[in-house]
């Protein structure tokens, strides 16, 4: 197996996920919610062609939604995202994986045949990134490490994608659709399922 996907999550505790969108719906709503698209994911991720591993914020949790069998679960280090995404990226590498892919765990508009398509992507472009519409994106993929893509970005704001493709302008890069992530009460109105867990 040469493709590696990274998924990072955090542990689902009331007050610590969804921290924007609780101001809509509350602490309790929003970690169902997260639990909702946690449970989404792993569904979704377990049919992908790719190694697979989990990185947790804190401690590797056991029997929850990521089985033991499907995932490997490693823990991220300390810093801010891009840190983090550097170090799974740079290790995926040195453990042999040609081609790695990172996504999060809280987008419900995802399925494994985009994820599937973004590796596909890569044989024939240096990186794949999955824009989200509100300016960040929901995944990136590359087939060598390039630091610069990890460094000096204002993580969670409206300005990720753009200064990313600006590192990556002398690469060649596919887009995949644009997505939206779940950050916000109004992110919820595009989906059914989610809405029905407000009543």
């Amino acid at each position: 197996m040469k493709n590696c996907l990274i998924i990072f999550t955090r542990k689902p505790e009331k007050g610590k996920v969804k921290t924007r969108l609780a101001q809509g719906v509350g602490d309790d709503k929003a970690l169902e919610i997260y639990k909702f698209l946690l449970q989404h994911t792993a569904k979704v991720t377990a049919k992908v062609k790719a190694h697979k591993q989990v990185y947790y914020t804190k401690a590797i949790a056991k029997n929850d939604f990521w089985d033991d069998k499907i995932f490997e679960k490693k823990v991220q280090i300390d810093g801010d995202l891009g840190q983090k995404m550097q170090q799974a990226f740079e290790q995926a590498f040195q453990d042999g994986f040609e081609k790695v892919v990172i996504i999060g765990s809280d987008l419900y508009d995802i399925n494994h045949k985009l994820i599937d398509k973004a590796f596909a992507k890569l044989d024939h472009n240096d990186a794949v990134i999955g824009p989200a519409t509100d300016g960040g994106y929901y995944l990136l993929g590359t087939k060598s490490i390039f630091p610069e893509v990890f460094k000096n970005k204002p993580w969670g704001t409206d300005e990720v994608l753009n200064l990313t493709l600006q590192d990556l302008k002398s690469k060649q890069v596919a887009l995949l659709e644009a997505k939206n992530d779940i950050d916000y009460l109004e992110d919820l109105n595009d989906f059914t399922e989610l809405k029905m867990l407000l009543e």
